[in-house]
């Protein structure tokens, strides 16, 4: 089985969320017997960052400089494909959802793994460059990384037809349980790309929690952070940190900071990716509130909460033993119900019912 993918970017990981979810999935997908090749535009800033250079699983990666210049091959790929797909943010989605369309791929399904941001654009009457101005119904499956009333949504306002959600995952090859590094050690530590409809949140999650105890060490990972951010002579940053020392950051920190961004935290039921991988780590999870969490990770034994500072200042008190704990049952949980392997066998399934002949009622 062939699987095409026109996608944001899976050569690196800087500044989103998609590359380290494909990589597992790819290398999943191969384990199951699918060749999978991913279309990525070659762009400066990914180029300046790129940690993979070929597809986990020995798919094959396709960087291209402008869609005119790999037409030919994408529409050669597309053609030959048992699954063509097009996910949010492709820089070229919308010339690659006519592709996909017009191909003879038995199935051309619409990937969105940004689904809050997307509604969330709609609704504002922003632009949102990566769906063309039919929408998805002519997609023969849409996926949303975000389940719950999003998938209602993607109906009402794009007109998809079959959707379904594919959640975040890990990949426990890579993401395990390692030794401590004291480069990350850190009473909290927060891996993730700065966006201003999460600053409220670590405002009082992070930087007031570093305010009020000046003699522990904050670690904060990820690009665009700026002078406007609320610095404290305790926080330190790392402006990029590549995928092989993530499993380090997580587990050398007393607990690890989760913080959604605010149209997800809205629209609920959609976990980021970043829970399950410090999760698998073994790391012990402090995450902000959002409905559906308790899905995904059973809070007070799987997962501590914080709504605000004061929730976060008891977390940071609890006792090594009982974050152990709560570490341990995270890891076990993510194990059994939130691996790439996992979301690969459910994607599968997913194509599979897509695929089958709709037998009519007869009388």
């Amino acid at each position: 089985m062939k699987l095409v993918i026109f996608g944001l970017a899976v050569s690196s990981s800087w500044g989103n969320g998609h590359a380290t979810l494909w990589r597992g999935l790819c290398r999943a997908l191969a384990q199951r017997g699918w060749r999978v090749v991913f279309f990525e535009r070659d762009v400066p800033y990914y180029a300046a960052n790129r940690d993979l250079t070929e597809l986990p699983g020995g798919g094959e990666l396709i960087l291209y400089r402008d869609w005119e210049s790999v037409l030919p091959l994408a529409r050669r790929h597309a053609g030959e494909a048992d699954v063509a797909m097009v996910t949010s943010f492709c820089p070229d989605g919308r010339p690659a959802t006519e592709l996909v369309l017009d191909s003879s791929a038995p199935l051309r399904a619409f990937y969105d793994l940004d689904t809050p941001v997307t509604l969330s654009r709609l609704a504002a009457g922003q632009p949102v460059d990566y769906i063309g101005p039919r929408g998805l119904g002519d997609f023969d499956l849409v996926l949303s990384y975000t389940g719950g009333r999003a998938l209602d949504e993607l109906s009402r306002v794009l007109g998809a037809r079959r959707r379904a959600p594919l959640y975040g995952s890990v990949d426990p090859e890579v993401h395990k349980p390692v030794p401590a590094d004291d480069r990350y050690r850190a009473l909290l530590g927060y891996l993730g790309t700065y966006s201003p409809d999460r600053e409220e949140s670590l405002r009082a999650l992070f930087a007031e929690p570093a305010r009020r105890l000046p003699q522990d060490r904050f670690l904060l990972a990820g690009p665009m952070y700026d002078g406007s951010f609320p610095w404290q002579p305790n926080i330190y940053l790392i402006s990029h940190l590549m995928p092989a020392e993530h499993p380090a950051f997580y587990c050398s920190s007393r607990l690890t900071l989760n913080v959604t961004r605010g149209a997800m935290a809205r629209m609920g039921m959609c976990p980021s990716g970043r829970l399950f991988e410090a999760a698998a780590c073994g790391a012990p999870l402090l995450s902000d509130w959002w409905e559906g969490l308790d899905t995904f990770f059973e809070p007070g034994s799987e997962i501590l909460i914080a709504r605000d500072t004061e929730e976060a200042m008891d977390a940071l008190k609890c006792a090594p033993e009982d974050l152990a704990r709560i570490a341990r049952a995270a890891r076990e949980r993510t194990l059994a119900q939130h691996t790439a392997a996992i979301r690969a066998a459910e994607l599968e399934q997913l194509l599979e019912t897509c695929m089958k002949p709709v037998v009519a009622e007869t009388a």
